[in-house]
């Protein structure tokens, strides 16, 4: 019998009968080319139809060009997508996936800076996305805009879509009609329920009088607003069972968040629990009598969304992260393999951290993401000539580097001079709330072990081992080493601070890795921009009730992790646990316990006192053994840390890159 019966049961939805309940829901993946969807997103979308998603929802195309939010948006109002879609949808058909296409326009939170527009929104009231206000629109121009909505679900049904998701969710334009927050019309289109709900009346009811029958229609929402006056959930209840009992949506999507500040909570990190979207999901249960509901947000395993169905949460659930992460989660789940799946560990460094510095999506534990039409999606293919492999160091770099390799058929031999697998990456997984980690690391344990590569700890290489290894190929992998100079950027000129020698001193690494417990009041050097070594030892130590003051010369604590939304959690954590952050501060002396603090800005010289000094700097390549092989005569590749100090996703990316040339 299946694990997951519930999981795999089928439903009809509309027209289609979906094969099972797994959702890819909708998310900018920002890969567009001049506004068309081309083949990063073919093959994108492709990988997942073909690893089982019974529902595939495109990322949102703006309705209106007065919506455009982003540079990789799809082209508004323009017939010139339709047959870039069909080539999508066409393809996904084949594998039996039914094709949505989410339409949204974000009302008063745009950027003028990539529409050229002012935003358009119910009244007029300052965006949440930037400093700026918004326009409020005419009866007239929201007569456009409903007929904006229909036009593009149009080009969706000619693209052979199966139907549309409008957006109604986080506070953008047809929620912000329903907000007593942010609708304060007197017209027809403000007040009274009816009169706040007629926007979106009218955008439903029009897309179905133009669609027909035989096309869906999805409603993205989510729960109760983040401030006071703003909809409850118990309003939200109200709001979707008259659009039910009206027969204007066939199911609602709930996700979490908010323009209202609450943003990071759109795309939630580890910094949040499991199932975070499941009660919105369940209140909304309760009340629709028609339409299904679409459970999302950090359900990222198939346990997990066979609990929420279990329990009559929600009639379909959406695992987007996991199967970026694994585009064939489903097809293991259905296999009864789900020690398979490759995990997601809730980063968000390279999906929304890509889209949020204007790159093409990817995934930091899968390389193949938006790669999958140039490697032919997820799988490896089987070496032409089988080889011996060496690779020497078990980090992200070496890991993945095995496991490819012998996925292609090659007889791998791993080699770690520790006396276990992950290199700095387990250090990571000790970071409270960063566990997730642990997941992948046991995931490569378990496929390492079934593609039989034959794994050496606690077993340094030497060039002489390496030449009597008689390998083919030799993957050098030895990564990074903590550097214990004290170099800060602010300080270019000085190669190594005054003091830094001292028995006091220590790396983050030794922190982490239990080798050294510093003093109870501590000063943490951060010259990573508040990167994960730096902020996590911060709040590791102080959750070991060490008394942390961190050192940066960046403007803002953890100012890197804004990139994937979990810069405002960490910085809510570093206040609940008391750590003290001097901001554009430097380090000009450690001597005996005194520290001298350098103002960056006034010059002003403060010297305080602490037990220890711990260091979070950029590490320095571990090439040694690389160098020593550079003369023999042998095949050998290095990559990952061994080449430059970087992060994971670099590691993982060009090992997956390298084994798949051998």
């Amino acid at each position: 019998m299946s694990p997951f019966p519930n999981l795999f049961s089928p439903v009809k939805l509309r027209h289609r009968e979906l094969s099972n309940r797994v959702v890819f829901g909708p998310h900018t993946v920002n890969m567009s080319n001049e506004g068309l969807p081309g083949d990063r997103h073919f093959g994108y979308y492709r990988e997942r139809a073909r690893g089982g998603a019974a529902m595939i929802v495109v990322e949102p195309v703006p309705a209106h060009r007065t919506g455009v939010l982003i540079r990789g948006n799809f082209l508004a109002e323009s017939d010139e997508v339709i047959p870039h879609f069909r080539h999508i949808t066409d393809e996904c058909h084949d594998h039996g996936t039914t094709m949505i296409h989410q339409i949204y326009h974000v009302g008063g939170h745009g950027d003028q800076d990539n529409s050229w527009e002012p935003y358009w929104s119910p009244s007029g009231l300052p965006s949440m996305h930037d400093p700026w206000g918004s326009h409020a629109m005419s009866e007239a121009e929201i007569e456009e805009i409903i007929e904006a909505f229909v036009s593009a679900a149009r080009r969706d049904k000619e693209a052979g879509f199966d139907g549309v998701e409008v957006y109604a969710a986080y506070n953008c334009l047809t929620d912000q009609f329903w907000s007593p927050l942010t609708n304060k019309r007197t017209d027809k289109w403000g007040g009274s329920l009816e009169n706040r709900l007629r926007f979106s009346v009218e955008v439903l009811r029009r897309i179905r009088e133009m669609a027909g029958d035989d096309f869906i229609i999805g409603l993205t929402v989510s729960g109760a607003e983040p401030a006071p006056g703003g909809l409850s959930i118990e309003d939200k209840q109200e709001i979707l069972s008259y659009l039910d009992e009206r027969g204007l949506i066939d199911y609602v999507s709930c996700g979490t968040g908010s323009y209202l500040h609450d943003f990071s909570k759109i795309v939630p990190s580890f910094h949040f629990g499991m199932k975070l979207g499941v009660p919105d999901a369940a209140a909304y249960k309760q009340v629709l009598r028609h339409a299904l509901v679409t459970a999302e947000s950090r359900i990222k395993t198939p346990d997990n969304a066979e609990d929420v169905l279990v329990q009559g949460h929600s009639d379909l659930v959406s695992i987007v992260r996991g199967q970026i992460a694994d585009p064939h989660l489903v097809s293991k789940a259905r296999e009864g393999r789900p020690e398979d799946i490759r995990p997601c560990i809730s980063c968000n460094q390279l999906c929304i951290g890509r889209r949020m510095r204007d790159y093409w999506a990817s995934c930091l534990v899968n390389p193949s993401v938006a790669r999958e039409a140039e490697w032919d999606g997820d799988k490896a293919p089987a070496a032409v000539s089988p080889k011996t492999v060496l690779v020497v160091g078990a980090g992200p770099a070496g890991l993945e580097a095995a496991r490819v390799a012998a996925e292609r058929g090659h007889k791998v031999r791993l080699v770690e001079r520790s006396g276990e697998l992950g290199g700095q990456f387990r250090l990571a997984a000790g970071q409270p709330e960063r566990g997730e980690i642990g997941g992948l690391l046991n995931w490569y344990q378990t496929q390492l072990e079934k593609l039989q590569v034959k794994i050496d700890l606690r077993h340094e290489m030497t060039a002489e081992d390496v030449l009597q290894a008689g390998a083919d190929t030799v993957v050098v992998c030895t990564g990074s080493k903590p550097s214990r100079n004290g170099f800060q950027r602010v300080y270019p000129h000085i190669e190594k601070l005054p003091g830094v020698d001292q028995d006091n001193v220590c790396t983050v690494h030794d922190v982490l890795d239990g080798g050294i417990v510093p003093g109870s009041n501590v000063l943490l050097l951060d010259d990573i921009d508040g990167w994960w070594p730096a902020t996590g030892t911060a709040l590791h130590l102080a959750q070991q009730r060490h008394m942390v003051t961190v050192v940066t010369g960046s403007e803002k604590a953890a100012a890197k992790l804004d990139l994937s939304l979990t810069g405002d959690t960490a910085r809510a954590r570093l206040m609940e646990y008391g750590v003290e952050v001097l901001l554009a501060t430097a380090l000009k002396s450690w001597e005996g316990k005194t520290a001298e603090l350098v103002n960056l800005y006034t010059g002003d010289v403060e010297n305080r006192e602490f037990d220890s000094l711990v260091l979070a700097t950029t590490n320095t390549s571990d090439d040694a053994l690389f160098e020593a092989l550079q003369d023999k005569d042998i095949t050998v590749h290095t990559i990952g840390d061994a080449v430059a100090s970087r992060t994971a996703h670099m590691a993982l990316y060009e090992a997956r890159k390298l084994a798949l040339t051998l």
